[in-house]
């Protein structure tokens, strides 16, 4: 088990294996390292070494009642980073993970290119702004936030069990046999965090507003996003936030549900080895 101390005492779990360029991973909520078993896999069998984190509260790591925000998320994929001595990284993050990656390019110092990062990838990321706040009037509605925070309050087990319908999009038939294992793997990821840091973290998706900076991020960016997201729509957020990077690819992949790094993992690993290696 590999752990770094945070500034606040908080210890981070993560995941380090495989040799070559680094390749680091930001998962969304409610999960954790976890989710990214598969293509952290592929990635080590083609070339590459492969870092995923637990946030804090989530998984393995330390619960913390503070900081569960975005800049201290930021702050704790930095140590992570740092302690490694990572050098001419690319980031990975998946909805409240590209939202993670995000604010660590911005507030440390990676923006415009650095050392230790060279390229990132939002895939279903809550970026620039997800919610309907701050003037972004077709944004996610707080209704649906406020749904969420109940639910875990009420009954979060069940919401658990319930919710992979609509993230990996089985509601809608079709879906792999193996559909199961998804809802499995998403409650037992779930019910290991922390009900505090999860409870704190629905405002941080929802509202981080993340507009401004991602004008200033100049380091090629690989934008993935479902067009079929119910959780995280495509035309406000993946498609907006390729309108504001710099310097960004957009690849939409149609009528992929949020949960898409699984359903469509195959396509998301060759597009992600193309991008790695160019």
């Amino acid at each position: 088990m590999a752990y770094v101390t945070t500034t606040d005492g908080t210890r981070i779990f993560y995941r380090d294996f495989g040799q070559g360029r680094p390749i680091v991973f930001s998962h969304g909520w409610p999960l954790n390292s976890d989710a990214w078993d598969g293509t952290m896999q592929f990635l080590a069998n083609n070339g590459f070494r492969v870092i995923a984190h637990d946030r804090r509260g989530h998984g393995r790591s330390d619960a913390s009642a503070t900081g569960n925000d975005m800049d201290t998320y930021a702050d704790d994929l930095a140590a992570v980073v740092e302690h490694l001595d990572l050098k001419d990284a690319i980031l990975v993050g998946h909805s409240t993970g590209g939202g993670e990656i995000t604010r660590y390019v911005t507030r440390h110092g990676a923006a415009q290119g650095s050392g230790r990062v060279a390229k990132m990838v939002l895939l279903g990321a809550v970026t620039p702004l997800m919610g309907n706040v701050n003037g972004n009037d077709d944004g996610v509605p707080v209704d649906v936030a406020d749904r969420v925070r109940k639910a875990l309050i009420d009954n979060r087990s069940q919401f658990f069990l319930d919710f992979p319908d609509v993230f990996f999009g089985m509601h809608r038939g079709g879906a792999a046999p193996k559909s199961e294992g998804w809802r499995m793997a998403f409650w037992q990821q779930g019910m290991a965090a922390d009900i505090t840091a999860l409870y704190a973290c629905v405002e941080q998706f929802w509202a981080s507003d993340f507009r401004e900076e991602m004008t200033r991020i100049t380091i090629p960016t690989l934008v993935i996003h479902g067009t079929g997201d119910e959780v995280v729509p495509y035309e406000t957020t993946g498609k907006r936030a390729a309108q504001i990077l710099p310097n960004a690819t957009l690849i939409p992949y149609p009528d992929a549900p949020h949960g898409f790094p699984k359903t469509h993992q195959d396509r998301l690993n060759a597009d992600l080895l193309a991008f790695a290696r160019d």
